[in-house]
């Protein structure tokens, strides 16, 4: 089978994610499988404009903004009719593919939907215009059948008129070791507080640092480290409020890391905070939780459905620095409540998979193939 797969950013990408986790491990086991995959994703930089990556084919035009377009022309140009079927990857914006692929067999593959996004990650006024027109964009895909990773986001689409019948939801995975098995923690002498992922405006990286030091006057051995790519504006805020915090000393930033550095940290730290606006899932709560360290996290989308509340972790009753504080203070004091959190938390871990995540993926893709309904 040929499968072409648009997607805004591939792994490489300076701010690539979770999502483009998911993708990459989805195609390097269609490649294992005997398929043909090509990516057709967004450059940037001094990209290489055709790269092999795990065995598919990554083909990288246009820039930030211009990818759309030039996906558009590249595969007017050279791949019409080529696939057996298309997956489109809608990561907050799509490529509108039903109005010109040639092949009649085509998946949306989102994500999450971006409306409050917008406001915090594009500059005005393209971030109003991005608020205000999505759920029209929106509307003009609800016809389509679609692959998504939560129940929220399947809530939202469903708002948009999206029939719930053609949204599947398959699993997310974790694409480090789970840990084999997790030590007693019978007292923390300095507890370490955890934020991971991209430090962008919209995972409010400074109501971590926030909360972090409202909790330290109470629990004064309390750690911090920060990990994730600082190259945009709001990262260099945050480098300098770090800086400029009485608890500097105690707070360790690190840029991008190897996977077994991860999970290294991951395994020390004691507990993550993820703060984002939005989550399609929270890939990074469940790496955590692989190492048997629990999250405490705002109650947003994606990220109530990666974390179980008072079983795997703990959900903010409200999503302010004060609240994360109180909440991140309450777990690490109570030991018998931290404990069952965090033996839960990477219990459930182990069920999810990018195996489950990718068996999951071809029993959609083969009923649309063949016809039949999944």
């Amino acid at each position: 089978m040929k499968i072409l797969w648009f997607t805004w950013k591939d792994q490489t990408h300076p701010f690539a994610g979770g999502a483009e986790v998911v993708t990459n491990q989805i195609c390097k086991r269609l490649v294992t499988d005997g398929h043909e995959v090509v990516l057709l994703a967004g450059g940037y930089g001094e990209c290489q404009k055709e790269d092999v990556i795990d065995g598919y084919k990554v083909i990288r035009v246009g820039g930030q903004f211009s990818a759309y377009w030039c996906a558009y022309r590249y595969y007017k140009k050279n791949l019409v009719g080529w696939a057996d079927i298309v997956i489109e990857e809608a990561n907050i914006v799509p490529f509108f593919t039903q109005y010109y692929v040639k092949e009649k067999k085509r998946l949306l593959f989102y994500h999450q939907l971006g409306r409050k996004v917008w406001l915090y990650q594009i500059f005005f006024p393209l971030n109003v215009i991005g608020y205000l027109i999505e759920p029209f964009y929106t509307f003009l895909l609800r016809k389509n059948t679609v692959i998504t990773i939560s129940a929220s986001t399947k809530k939202d689409l469903q708002r948009f008129g999206f029939k719930g019948s053609r949204i599947h939801i398959i699993s997310e995975g974790i694409d480090i070791s789970c840990a084999s098995y997790i030590e007693e923690k019978n007292c923390i002498a300095e507890p370490i507080l955890l934020s991971f992922g991209n430090v962008r405006a919209m995972k409010r990286t400074g109501h971590i640092i926030r909360a972090f030091e409202i909790a330290k006057k109470k629990m004064p051995q309390l750690k911090m480290v920060i990990v994730g790519c600082t190259n945009n504006s709001y990262g260099t805020r945050m480098l300098r409020k770090i800086k400029n915090s009485p608890y500097a000393e105690d707070i360790t930033m690190y840029g991008r890391i190897s996977p077994e550095k991860k999970q290294e940290i991951m395994r020390r730290g004691d507990v993550i905070a993820v703060t984002s606006i939005k989550e399609g899932w929270g890939l990074i709560v469940t790496e955590a939780n692989s190492q048997g360290t629990p999250a405490v996290v705002y109650n947003v989308d994606g990220l109530c459905d990666s974390v179980r509340h008072n079983e795997t972790g703990i959900i903010c009753q409200e999503n302010t620095p004060q609240n994360l504080a109180n909440n991140v203070l309450k777990i690490l004091q109570h030991r018998k409540k931290y404990d069952r959190l965090r033996r839960n938390a990477w219990m459930w871990s182990k069920k999810i998979t990018f195996d489950k995540c990718y068996r999951d993926f071809m029993r959609i893709i083969r009923a649309e193939i063949s016809g039949e309904k999944e």
